[in-house]
């Protein structure tokens, strides 16, 4: 019997990124940034006003707030012409002249001489002449040309995952397009002659094709590009014909339903022309029996699994779900791992690494993190898919460890966040 790490290993070494491509940057998010992005211009790329207000010269208000006396001695406001306006997106060039004020929205081109934004609510908003109530000191509230950005900066770095805000940057640099690692393709098989899509009514003996969906879903929830077939007939002809098909467009192909009993015979048999596909017990539960290999002229990374959902789910999540993560260029594939305490028994099997549905909670006066285990023994409800509905981590259970009590520390490995 392999281990799981071993059977980790032999996967993650096929793993094979697909070549770089260049996308608009609307359909970059979430992938991987695989150039250096250098700006050619400045951001901002003019000096432009960063509030609404009131460009003027520091050196103009700079008294503004003092007690002004006029030259019989009476309090003095200070007071400034309004000489324009100056909306963004304005390139009408303005200019300042000494002890004026043109008025600018947020985002305007800054007239020239001004070196300040006096803001609003240091006046009292007037429209031909402005009352200054505060001063303002030279630079103060001006984007400056460069400010954000110089050119021959680089905006967006190789290795980084494309988000809103690398979205935004890119796009003001005046980038349309990016290269990036795209999503491996993945294609998931259901085989079984008991299955039926669910837009059938299944008859006796007969069961609603759940991987296909399920599989299809978690490989998209890791970065997949998702290609659902559906189900493959037994016939070895049929399904090798599809299986070929699939590896011409795919980096991943994932056949459900293949392993275990006379199925597993028959798939290995239909397949064996497109390469050697290795049926093995791997040392975990649940989905102990599972298969591996490179089919097809470019060695497509193949998986066989369990036809049981759960086992299905949970193989996938240890065994294929990292081989995406690696060819989506992502250093670190698996799953964040924390210690959280049990609080209540947990069974596991012996000389098999449990990957257990769990509830992972936080203690609010603590912050410790704490573990509810579900689905009872194993192997009396591995098959209940509903637990794992419910399950937003799995509970890791070493291969030497039966038993765990409540209170015992235990690793927990983080699922999608739900809602």
């Amino acid at each position: 019997m392999r281990s799981v790490e071993e059977q980790q290993t032999r996967v993650t070494a096929a793993a094979v990124a697909p070549r770089p491509v260049r996308v608009a940057i609307s359909e970059a998010q979430g992938l991987l940034c695989a150039e250096e992005v250098v700006t050619e211009r400045p951001l901002p790329g003019f000096d432009q006003a960063a509030i609404d207000g009131y460009a003027v010269r520091g050196v103009d208000v700079a008294t503004a707030g003092t007690d002004l006396r006029s030259e019989d001695g009476e309090p003095a406001d200070l007071t400034l012409p309004v000489v324009g306006e100056v909306s963004a997106g304005s390139r009408q060039p303005t200019r300042l002249q000494p002890r004026q004020a043109v008025r600018v929205d947020t985002g305007a081109p800054m007239p020239t001489l001004a070196d300040a934004v006096l803001p609003l609510d240091r006046t009292d908003g007037g429209l031909h002449r402005v009352k200054v109530l505060a001063p303002v000191r030279s630079g103060d509230y001006v984007r400056r040309i460069g400010d954000d950005v110089q050119p021959g900066d680089v905006a967006v770095r190789a290795g980084t995952i494309i988000g809103a805000a690398q979205v935004g940057l890119l796009a003001a640099v005046g980038r349309d397009k990016v290269l990036v690692h795209p999503r491996p393709r993945l294609s998931v098989i259901s085989v079984g002659g008991e299955l039926v899509d669910v837009d059938r009514t299944p008859g006796p003996g007969q069961v609603y094709d759940v991987n296909s969906y399920a599989l299809a879903a978690a490989a998209r929830d890791a970065g997949a590009d998702v290609n659902r077939v559906g189900i493959s007939g037994s016939d070895p002809g049929r399904l090798r014909e599809v299986v070929e098909g699939q590896l011409i467009r795919s980096e991943i192909v994932v056949i459900a339903g293949a392993v275990g009993g006379g199925a597993s015979d028959q798939v290995r048999e239909a397949l064996s022309e497109l390469g050697d596909l290795e049926v093995e017990r791997v040392a975990m539960h649940p989905g102990s029996v599972q298969g591996f290999g490179q089919l097809g002229r470019d060695a497509v990374p193949t998986f066989l699994l369990p036809s049981n959902p759960v086992s299905a789910l949970v193989v996938f999540e240890v065994m294929v779900r990292p081989l995406i993560r690696i060819a989506l260029g992502r250093r670190q594939p698996m799953r964040r791992v924390v210690t959280a305490r049990t609080v209540s028994p947990i069974t596991s099997i012996k000389n098999r690494k449990g990957f257990l549905r769990g509830q992972l909670m936080r203690d609010e006066s603590t912050g410790e993190y704490l573990v509810q285990a579900l689905g009872g023994a194993p192997g009396a409800s591995s098959h209940l898919l509903a637990t794992l509905a419910e399950a937003n981590c799995l509970v890791l259970i070493d291969p030497d460890t039966t038993e765990v009590r409540t209170g015992d520390e235990v690793d927990v490995a983080f699922l999608a966040q739900r809602g």
